[in-house]
């Protein structure tokens, strides 16, 4: 499984408790601030994998490659995660609609981005040194939305802090990852599309001891940036 990585720890909490027998390749979160360069590295990885033998499967939404993506998987037979970003995968679609039609100034946290803030976000923008630009990037933002997926009091704590820089109250989404989860085994569950049925790969009901299912997901395919927010 091809991830992004700021959905790499949800992914190997959910994998691993549900017994999947799976191989992670999360790509660097700060992908996302150079979007052209996740399909670049996803289709690397995902050639790579498909020359194995291997079963793939893309667990990232479009995530601002403007339908690049949905290119390399039509192009590969692939299947991703639904949704323009990862905020639709773990709220829902409707739901993030409606809180952007209610106030197109609002910027989303997810717990990634909270504990990732002052690198993701701070020092990727040079705001860690200088400050004075803050007005110009976030001046315009109206409402602070944090999509939690596992709070706890220190998440809350730093949740808090961003809410402070930012000056505006903070709304917090209780998401959980049962969306996220659901998302995942519907990725994995069926073959592909647009593969005639000789050579859809092998799901977890008719693997064979010759050709046992294996995902492309635990295991980090590099370090480098991370970003989040969406994914």
């Amino acid at each position: 499984m091809i991830a992004c990585g700021a959905l790499g720890a949800h992914l190997r909490e959910i994998i691993a408790r549900r017994g999947w027998p799976a191989e992670l390749h999360c790509l660097p979160a700060l992908l996302h601030n150079r979007p052209e360069k996740i399909t670049i590295h996803a289709e690397r990885l995902a050639r790579a994998g498909l020359a194995r033998g291997q079963r793939v499967a893309v667990a990232y939404a479009d995530c601002g490659t403007y339908g690049a993506l949905d290119e390399v998987c039509a192009r590969l037979g692939l299947r991703r995660l639904p949704g323009l970003h990862c905020y639709d995968v773990l709220a829902g679609p409707d739901r993030i609609r409606a809180e952007f039609e209610a106030e197109p100034g609002t910027y989303v946290l997810t717990d990634f981005l909270v504990r990732s803030f002052a690198k993701t976000v701070l020092a990727e923008l040079g705001l860690d040194r200088y400050p004075e630009l803050w007005p110009d990037y976030f001046g315009h933002y109206r409402r602070l939305i944090w999509l939690a997926q596992d709070r706890d009091p220190g998440l809350e704590a730093e949740a808090g802090r961003v809410a402070t820089r930012f000056g505006l109250p903070l709304t917090v989404v209780d998401t959980g990852t049962g969306r996220l989860e659901r998302e995942l085994e519907l990725l994995i569950a069926g073959p592909p599309p647009n593969l005639s049925s000789d050579m859809a790969p092998q799901t977890m009901t008719n693997r064979t001891p010759e050709r046992p299912f294996r995902v492309i997901s635990p295991k980090t395919a590099g370090s480098g940036p991370g970003s989040g927010s969406g994914p």
